[in-house]
C-alpha cells in the first residue's frame, strides 16, 4: 500500500511540472494571463504532491513499524 501513496505524489509532481513547462511557454510567448493560471495550477499539484509526499512516508513508517 505505501507504493499507491508514492505512485500518488510521484503523478502529482508530474502534473506540476508539466504546468510549469507550460506557464514557461505562455510567458515565452506573453500570454501572462494564461502563464499565471498555470502557473496557479502548478503551485496547486505542488502543494498536493506534498501532502501525498508526506502521506506515504507516514505509510511506510507504519508498514516498516509492523514488520
Amino acid at each position: 500500500m505505501p507504493n499507491d501513496s508514492h505512485r500518488r505524489a510521484a503523478e502529482f509532481h508530474d502534473l506540476a511540472a508539466h504546468a510549469h513547462r507550460v506557464a514557461a511557454a505562455h510567458h515565452e510567448k506573453e500570454d501572462h494571463l494564461s502563464a499565471h493560471e498555470h502557473s496557479r495550477q502548478a503551485m496547486e499539484h505542488s502543494a498536493k504532491a506534498y501532502e501525498a509526499a508526506q502521506e506515504a512516508f507516514r505509510q511506510s513508517e507504519s508498514f516498516q513499524k509492523k514488520k
